[in-house]
């Protein structure tokens, strides 16, 4: 390494998960040629990594704030590209992150044309903030974890139904009540001593962590704000219109119908399950499939019993489609919800439309995810997206999550439609 080559991240190379950080080089030769590399190990100790090429400035300086890429896993101006382009060494695999206690470590390093190192960070990118509470939760049926901000609260209380594939993801809570939240994630299975796998949902499970919430002596009285994604979008539209309290819901890149399983409360059944047609799924030459066109019509006659009905929801609805959303139809079943609403004769939503973004919308400045393993599908799924747009997508909504349950569980400010 070349000891008069100085690699900074400001404005501290320890950080939150969600903030950007300003990455600068100084000590090179006036317009010197550079690799600049990130790379990560996962939870799974799969290695992602990714690189971009730089000339330094007449002063032998770069900043990613500032300077262009000319080559590598993205061009032009991208402060961030470093993290978002990385990518695994294996096909199919996405960025595991899913325990708070430990950060999200990123190396850093400039290189000469040739490969030698001159200069190296590292970036420690935590999911929980100073004074963050982290309890496991196992109270009745409840399983799942609770995320308490520092200080004496009152706070906005979340349900965060993270439950792509039934087990438990922590970063969007700890990230949430690093932003004083009070925020309760919850498994619906594969978890502790919860069954590997279901034929059923109940909403009774729902109601509990609900009523659990609301209990909560730092929990702000003005009831419980539900975050989705993906198949627990759904759930999140069932828990609105069937059970009292829920005062906002995000919905992203989720189905109007219950999807896969059929949906119980008070073991009767109340929505039968829209399923899906194998023969129209779309195999790829990478070895992964499209799914988007596989499930079957909500909207058609035989269907309709599985739709959810969110007229009855009394709370309001923030939701949150991808363009490019390869999963499924993300955008169709939004605009299908947004038009039964106004048909009953209401205005109780806002609505964000992302063009180049694919299914997997999470917190900011992860490495974006072309691809990974689908536990119902059991292979390789395609999720969409261009990873530039994917990325800047991500940077706009984790704003607008926050701005959204700020607006609806602590205050009465009006609500307007927005559109990116």
């Amino acid at each position: 390494m070349s000891s008069q080559v100085r690699l900074r991240l400001l404005p501290s190379a320890r950080c939150l998960f969600d903030e950007p950080i300003q990455v600068k080089v100084a000590g090179l030769r006036s317009k010197q040629v550079v690799t600049m590399r990130a790379s990560s190990t996962d939870e799974k100790g799969v290695v992602f990594s990714s690189s971009a090429t730089y000339r330094a400035d007449n002063s032998g300086e770069i900043d990613l704030n500032r300077d262009s890429s000319s080559s590598g896993s993205y061009v032009g101006v991208e402060p961030m590209g470093l993290l978002w382009s990385m990518r695994p060494d294996v096909l199919h695999k996405r960025f595991q992150k899913t325990n708070s206690l430990n950060p999200h470590v990123v190396n850093f390093s400039v290189h000469e044309e040739e490969g030698q190192i001159l200069a190296e960070a590292t970036n420690e990118r935590l999911l929980m903030g100073d004074g963050v509470s982290r309890v496991p939760v196992k109270e009745g049926n409840i399983r799942g974890v609770l995320f308490t901000p520092t200080g004496e609260g009152p706070f906005p209380a979340l349900l965060d139904l993270y439950t792509f594939g039934g087990g438990l993801s922590e970063k969007r809570a700890a990230l949430l009540a690093s932003r004083g939240f009070l925020v309760l994630t919850v498994a619906l299975y594969g978890h502790d001593d919860m069954p590997r796998n279901i034929k059923e949902v109940h909403l009774d499970y729902f109601e509990e962590t609900l009523n659990f919430l609301q209990k909560h002596k730092k929990a702000d009285s003005k009831g419980v704000g539900v975050l989705s994604l993906s198949k627990s979008g759904d759930l999140a539209l069932s828990v609105a219109s069937y059970l009292t309290g829920v005062k906002a819901v995000v919905w992203i890149n989720g189905c109007s119908a219950n999807t896969a399983l059929p949906l119980y409360y008070k073991k009767i059944q109340i929505l039968p399950a829209l399923m899906f047609d194998p023969n129209k799924v779309i195999s790829t030459e990478s070895g992964a499939i499209i799914t988007k066109y596989a499930m079957h019509d909500p909207l058609a006659e035989e269907n309709k019993a599985s739709l959810v009905p969110i007229e009855r929801a009394s709370g309001c609805f923030l939701f949150v489609a991808s363009e490019d959303d390869l999963n499924w139809d993300s955008k169709a079943y939004m605009d299908d919800m947004m038009e039964r609403l106004i048909h009953h004769g209401k205005e109780n939503f806002e609505y964000l439309s992302y063009p180049g973004a694919g299914h997997y919308l999470e917190p900011p400045y992860g490495p974006y995810c072309p691809s990974s393993f689908h536990g119902v599908a059991g292979r390789p799924v395609l999720w969409g997206g261009e990873p530039r747009s994917h990325a800047a997508a991500e940077v706009h909504l984790w704003k607008k999550i926050q701005e959204f349950f700020r607006t609806h569980l602590q205050g009465d400010t009006p609500q307007t439609k927005s559109q990116l």
